[in-house]
């Protein structure tokens, strides 16, 4: 079964934009996240774009065909070995003369040197919001990462470069995105970690159907959240409703073997014997029973606990005449 990872750049990977300034920023970041450049005689450049999605393979040759000004390209599928393991698809594009186009029109180079390490030299592919997004649509195809809505909310970009990590936290923070930025062993990771923030970043990228997914889940999610909540709490309500009716008996019990129930108050009486009867009872189905209030239950069930702790201190029977007001 995908994950939510793999199943967000599916649907994205199959957008189609009429806008050129759109495939060209989400090519570009592609490129950078996951490509590699190689040099070939005569001062020609060559480009290595690996991935494990199928559909994102397929979305970097579709781009090569619109954008790459007719370079050859070849793909190769690489089986895992292991279990468990994706299988890697590389597409290849052989150092030959317009690959140098290509990356300067990508912003990747610039005078025949390429920017890596210095991507803001390539922002003139960035200057509208519609690339801006595009651009951050390719990162996550390249090299993001989602988790299941189910778990815990966290959405990341991962590269080995900190400037081009930088650039990208700084698109995020311009969509006003609570990104963060960090570094794991070799690596930087910009990510997102609120609920909201990773539902608006699916939307930027158009990943409708994802976000609805995300929504539904977190719904889900909330309202199990409360109902385990409520449940939770009508639990310890009843816990202690169940500690007070054991204490309320052996304030009787202790009342009864030291004194007898005799000569009690009638009210008092009648609230011990009822207590006796329905020892699991609650306090308003007690005072139903006894046709009184809750708070008069309570009343004469503190009397009895009084009376319960003077006979423990006293160790002694008590007289009980004072308890017929």
């Amino acid at each position: 079964m995908a994950s939510f990872a793999a199943e967000v750049k599916n649907e994205i990977a199959r957008l189609m934009y009429d806008s050129g300034c759109d495939r060209t920023a989400e090519m570009a970041a592609l490129l950078r996240m996951g490509g590699t450049i190689t040099f070939g005689a005569s001062h020609t450049f060559g480009v290595n774009f690996t991935t494990e999605n199928a559909a994102v393979a397929r979305k970097m040759i579709g781009l090569l065909r619109q954008e790459g000004a007719g370079v050859h390209t070849e793909i190769a599928a690489r089986r895992a070995r292991r279990l468990k393991k994706n299988n890697n698809y590389l597409v290849r594009i052989a150092p030959q003369p317009g690959v140098a186009e290509l990356l300067e029109h990508l912003g990747l180079m610039q005078e025949g040197s390429l920017n890596l390490g210095q991507e803001r030299k390539g922002l003139a592919i960035l200057r509208k919001p519609c690339c801006r997004a595009a651009y951050l649509r390719g990162a996550f195809l390249g090299g993001g990462s989602v988790n299941r809505p189910e778990a815990s909310y966290h959405l990341e970009l991962v590269t080995p470069s900190y400037a081009f990590a930088d650039l990208l936290h700084s698109l995020m923070r311009r969509f006003d995105f609570p990104a963060g930025i960090t570094d794991r062993r070799d690596v930087y990771v910009v990510y997102l970690k609120e609920g909201d923030a990773v539902a608006d970043f699916l939307g930027m990228m158009q990943a409708e159907k994802s976000v609805e997914r995300f929504e539904v889940a977190r719904n889900l999610k909330e309202v199990r959240g409360q109902v385990n909540r409520l449940v939770n709490c009508e639990t310890a309500n009843l816990q202690k409703a169940v500690d007070a009716a054991g204490r309320q008996l052996a304030d009787i019990r202790r009342i009864e073997r030291a004194a007898g129930l005799d000569g009690l108050p009638d009210i008092l009486r009648e609230t011990a014997e009822a207590r006796l009867a329905h020892p699991d009872a609650s306090l308003a189905e007690l005072a139903a029973l006894l046709c009184v209030s809750k708070p008069g239950v309570n009343h004469r069930l503190r009397k009895l606990h009084a009376l319960a702790e003077r006979l423990a201190a006293d160790g002694c029977d008590v007289s009980l005449c004072r308890m017929r007001k």
